[in-house]
């Protein structure tokens, strides 16, 4: 595929954009004089939002309320008095989003409180708008090639530039300069893109040009290689659908302070895939036998973020009926260490996670809960105390899942042992675990190959969730992939771990 011009490319992207889904507009359609006054998109050229789609969304997005409730609504989303801080202020506006906007009605002359929602997560009355030039002034007047609009928010600015220039590292530093000049642009941004034609890549607020990523895939199976003329349109068609937006809008965001200050993580398309084939998993082990099968990560892939990306989905997964999560590493550091990310990440679960001290933590933690909760512990807390015969019993639900990190690891204790002294079967850890958690579902992570961890164990199901990075040329390669299933015939070790 190749390009004669800037304008070419625009144009051949916002025809992709269209097949997608999206109305298109030219600038001047969405100018705040173009026609009358009370007709206007936005009411200045300095407004990004544009308030007249906005308020009419959440009219239709919210039919009970009143008119003063959604026009408050609206209000509260512009809001001109907003965080100097830019990444502040699009966390501010990502969780009106995600989670709607409170706001107070009068019912029988009393204040009732309520919410409005800014996004149908059913995508059957969202508006998505691409426009290509929006004319914006800040500092001095800025036109980026094509910003996407959802129920007038801009979420998603497209910088496209031609081969004959520097290609990606100028589109990047054109993003810079819109988010120092026009940072109106990103109050509401989920992702920003930068193209030349033939390289495509993606990144947060925050990223600098190291941390944008490629998106190599459509449907999570083919994958398009670097410097494949596909590249752009694989990005437009795999992540730019509007599904796909919705998606990452409401499940893969994470917003994490890392010493240099708070910062905005977007999941990569080997996360994005990994989690939803884990959560199909998941809902067919439950009508199976509990074992979900195993996610293989390499170093650099962002495990931890794909384990709480995951944790989350199944935490609001309506079929899990309001779940239980158990994360259970084997050393105490590394359950120091989960257990601070998903801290981080708690409004992903909609909950903070808890850690179980000891043995009579992780026991009042998990006994005769019904529902909710993401519970830490390591796997030694799951032994008998002493007198005690055998584990008791703590959940028999089956809307519990557990978490398995470094599943590969002989500390789980997976197999039985014959004592040769004595003629006693021995069991390790995970018998235990087993009679604690009798109707739970399994999911393990391991960073050692697939081939080397118990087919038996995880149902002989896996999926690849890799990722190699290059910083110094902004190259990422992950891969994400399922892996033939193997046989699921349950050996004598098994059995010993189904308890």
């Amino acid at each position: 595929m190749s390009w004669t011009s800037e304008a070419h490319l625009e144009a051949w992207a916002l025809d992709e954009l269209r097949g997608l889904g999206f109305a298109t507009a030219t600038a001047a359609a969405v100018a705040p004089d173009a026609g009358r006054a009370e007709d206007a998109e936005r009411g200045a050229y300095h407004d990004a939002i544009l308030s007249k789609r906005l308020t009419a969304a959440i009219a239709r997005l919210n039919p009970d309320l009143p008119e003063s409730a959604v026009r408050d609504a609206a209000l509260k989303v512009r809001d001109a008095t907003f965080s100097a801080d830019p990444i502040a202020e699009n966390r501010r506006l990502h969780e009106l989003m995600v989670g709607g906007v409170q706001v107070q009605t009068w019912v029988n002359g009393e204040a009732v409180g309520a919410v409005a929602r800014l996004v149908d997560w059913e995508d059957r009355d969202n508006d998505w708008l691409a426009v290509n030039q929006f004319e914006i002034v800040g500092k001095t007047p800025r036109q980026p090639d094509i910003l996407l609009f959802l129920n007038g928010l801009p979420i998603v600015v497209i910088e496209l530039k031609g081969a004959e220039g520097k290609g990606l590292p100028e589109a990047f530093n054109q993003i810079e300069t819109y988010k120092d000049q026009v940072p109106e642009l990103f109050r509401a941004n989920l992702i920003s893109v930068i193209s030349d034609g033939i390289s495509a890549r993606y990144g947060s607020v925050s990223a600098d040009f190291e941390r944008y990523m490629r998106w190599r895939t459509v449907d999570g199976e083919t994958l398009v290689d670097e410097g494949s003329a596909l590249a752009l349109e694989t990005l437009i068609h795999g992540l730019l659908a509007p599904s796909t937006l919705l998606a990452m809008l409401r499940r893969f965001v994470v917003f994490e302070d890392e010493g240099r200050g708070p910062v905005k993580k977007i999941a990569g398309y080997h996360q994005f895939h990994a989690v939803r084939k884990g959560l199909a998993r998941v809902l067919e082990a439950r009508r199976e036998d509990g074992r979900a099968g195993v996610i293989w990560h390499t170093q650099g892939s962002g495990k931890s973020l794909l384990m709480a990306y995951l944790g989350g989905a199944l935490m609001h997964e309506p079929a899990l009926g309001n779940p239980t999560l158990v994360v259970l590493t084997d050393r105490n550091d590394l359950d120091q260490q989960l257990f601070g990310t998903f801290a981080r990440c708690a409004a992903l679960f909609g909950e903070d996670p808890a850690q179980a001290e000891d043995i009579d933590g992780l026991r009042a933690l998990l006994g005769g809960r019904k529902v909710g909760g993401v519970i830490f512990t390591t796997i030694q807390k799951f032994r008998p105390k002493p007198g005690e015969e055998a584990f008791p019993e703590l959940s028999d639900r089956s809307n519990v899942i557990v978490f398995v990190d470094e599943a590969h690891r002989s500390q789980y204790g997976f197999d039985a042992r014959l004592d040769p002294a004595t003629g006693e079967i021995r069991y390790g850890f995970a018998h235990h675990l087993r009679r604690a958690l009798p109707n739970a579902t399994f999911v393990g992570f391991t960073g050692t190959p697939v081939e080397l961890v118990s087919a038996n164990t995880y149902n002989g199901s896996a999926t690849r969730s890799t990722s190699t990075t290059s910083p110094r040329r902004c190259r990422t390669a992950p891969r994400c992939r399922s892996i033939t299933r193997r046989g699921s015939r349950r050996s004598r070790s098994t059995r010993s771990w189904r308890g």
